[in-house]
């Protein structure tokens, strides 16, 4: 069993990539953490996540030394590439993404929460979900806000997978709360009231989306002068049930960010241009919030 003691963190991750080219599942040797100056557990929390692997509880071989142990993450089990027979239910109730909770992930947990608090949901009167899905995002709110202010709010939520709505309207058999099956390309054509929150969180990047028509659409056709966005946009990946730092990018091997900046920077110009106060936040998804200037 590999013992590292000394060996630089160059040393150590050449290692871990050669090792783990014939091993799905690798132990060694390492200093407490607890008890060592240089390298906390986040290290090698980090270091098994940039190396697609997972980390086990860390075992004691004595007050000293820790046996680790990294399990490589199966790549192909993830929702962004599998297949499915009817595109309107890769999200749906059978597929792997429909399994994710977000709200358990601590830093979407803690992104979201602010941006929540940011734009004042309690005051909100309509708020608009786009991509919906089975509902998480509706059900933070109705965490964080009392159940008589909950229950005054008109919700409404558009997804294209019937077997996830259906799932969402058991979470939330309230006449208050509804879901509409729709490309949310056709929103127009559901003729609801306009909202005075629009949130829209891994979504308005789908391939299928025009994406800067269509968030100008958004501020001028569907939201109210004095309404609020929290836009989410993904910076990372789903592997084999695991949040995986960093956007993949088409043709490249690694973690490239350019087309997510681009697509988050155009939000902030373009809301700022409309008066809006712009923030940007997050990590893994990376959350824009927006807020009318002077309301």
């Amino acid at each position: 069993m590999q013992k590292i003691t000394n060996q630089s963190l160059l040393q150590i991750t050449t290692w871990l990539e050669d090792a783990l080219k014939t091993s799905s599942q690798l132990f060694f040797v390492v200093p407490n953490p607890d008890l060592d100056g240089n390298r906390s557990l986040k290290t090698w929390l980090d270091l098994a996540e940039l190396h697609f692997c997972k980390m086990l509880m860390p075992k004691p071989i004595d007050e000293n030394y820790v046996q680790i142990t990294y399990q490589k993450l199966n790549q192909e089990n993830s929702f962004h590439t599998a297949k499915v027979e009817a595109k309107e239910e890769k999200y749906g109730t059978e597929s792997i993404f429909f399994n994710i909770n977000k709200n358990e992930e601590p830093t979407f947990l803690h992104a979201y929460k602010k941006a929540l608090e940011a734009v004042k949901v309690q005051e909100r009167k309509h708020v608009l979900n786009l991509g919906i899905n089975k509902g998480d995002e509706f059900e933070l709110i109705e965490q964080l806000i009392s159940k008589e202010r909950f229950d005054k709010i008109e919700f409404s939520g558009i997804d294209h997978s019937q077997s996830a709505l259906t799932y969402a309207k058991e979470r939330f058999p309230k006449d208050n709360v509804k879901f509409y099956r729709e490309d949310i390309n056709a929103l127009k054509s559901l003729a609801l009231p306009k909202a005075d929150l629009i949130i829209s969180i891994g979504t308005l990047q789908s391939p299928s989306i025009n994406y800067k028509p269509f968030l100008m659409s958004l501020v001028q056709e569907h939201l109210n002068p004095d309404g609020a966005f929290i836009l989410g946009f993904p910076n990372s990946r789903w592997i084999d049930g695991e949040l995986i730092y960093g956007a993949k990018a088409p043709n490249y091997p690694y973690s490239e960010m350019s087309l997510l900046f681009n697509d988050v920077i155009f939000a902030k110009k373009y809301l700022q241009q409309k008066k809006f106060r712009v923030t940007l936040t997050g990590r893994e998804y990376i959350f824009l919030t927006a807020t009318k200037i002077g309301v």
